[in-house]
């Protein structure tokens, strides 16, 4: 009887036990990347009319984490500080209509080129100016610290010849401004401005000479997150292989213009 007694609590004690160890388990952290972006850039991020951020970007960031399991947050940034967002670690990437340039390539590792960027001049219909030329003596606007902001600056005969160059914090705010009358031309991405052309119909013009060169959209990382960045093109090139990023981009440009 007595030893029945002991191999009863020999057993119970054995059964706290395992309850014991099952319930100190953890499951491994959940993954997740921080997206930054400037939310005010239609079609790539915005906020839609329920203060959502939406866009083409934005549901490619959404497949690709979902592929790897993670999650992933959207952050809206100053686009002028990006390059310190990123190295301060606040996010994790860039994935906004980011153009790859010579001197971005310094602070940033960027994945392979994803789509055509041009930067165009868009002004009001009616208006006089058929070129660059014709911006003599006008008022340009462009996205602070932008490819736009950028090709202004380092045409130096150009930036002479203008009345005023205004810089402003986003695109969407220089539209505003020329819709209004207080500038006479903005100089932007073709994506972005063809976009809000198409939700202005028949009160802008764009003029079809790029301004500088043809560049590229890219994913900016952290110079040392090469792992991330790889993964993240692994799933970038299978979504291009399977169909799903030309699904993306007929929903937003009605046709397949990834690259």
């Amino acid at each position: 009887m007595k030893k029945a007694i002991i191999l009863v609590v020999m057993l119970m004690l054995a059964g706290m036990m395992l309850a014991g160890c099952g319930s100190t388990e953890t499951k491994a952290p959940v993954k997740k990347i921080v997206i930054g972006l400037d939310d005010s850039f239609p079609p790539m991020g915005f906020r839609d009319d329920k203060n959502n951020i939406v866009g083409f970007d934005i549901d490619m960031a959404k497949e690709v984490s979902k592929r790897l399991k993670m999650d992933v947050e959207f952050k809206a940034i100053d686009w002028s500080t990006k390059e310190s967002e990123l190295n301060g670690k606040r996010i994790d990437a860039l994935w906004n209509g980011m153009n790859i340039t010579e001197e971005r390539k310094k602070n940033v590792l960027f994945s392979d080129p994803y789509m055509e960027s041009k930067q165009l001049i868009f002004v009001l219909t009616g208006s006089p100016i058929k070129s660059s030329a014709d911006l003599a003596g006008k008022v340009v606007g462009v996205q602070q610290s932008s490819i736009g902001d950028e090709v202004v600056t380092k045409d130096d005969q150009l930036k002479a010849s203008l009345k005023d160059f205004k810089k402003y914090p986003d695109c969407i705010s220089a539209f505003m401004d020329l819709k209004s009358g207080r500038l006479d031309a903005v100089v932007t991405d073709e994506i972005l401005g063809r976009y809000y052309m198409s939700k202005e119909m028949g009160q802008y013009v764009v003029l079809e000479k790029p301004m500088g060169e043809v560049g590229n959209y890219g994913v900016g990382f952290r110079k040392e997150d090469k792992e991330l960045r790889d993964k993240v093109q692994t799933v970038l090139n299978e979504m291009k292989k399977d169909g799903t990023s030309a699904q993306i981009s007929q929903k937003w440009f009605g046709a397949d213009i990834v690259k």
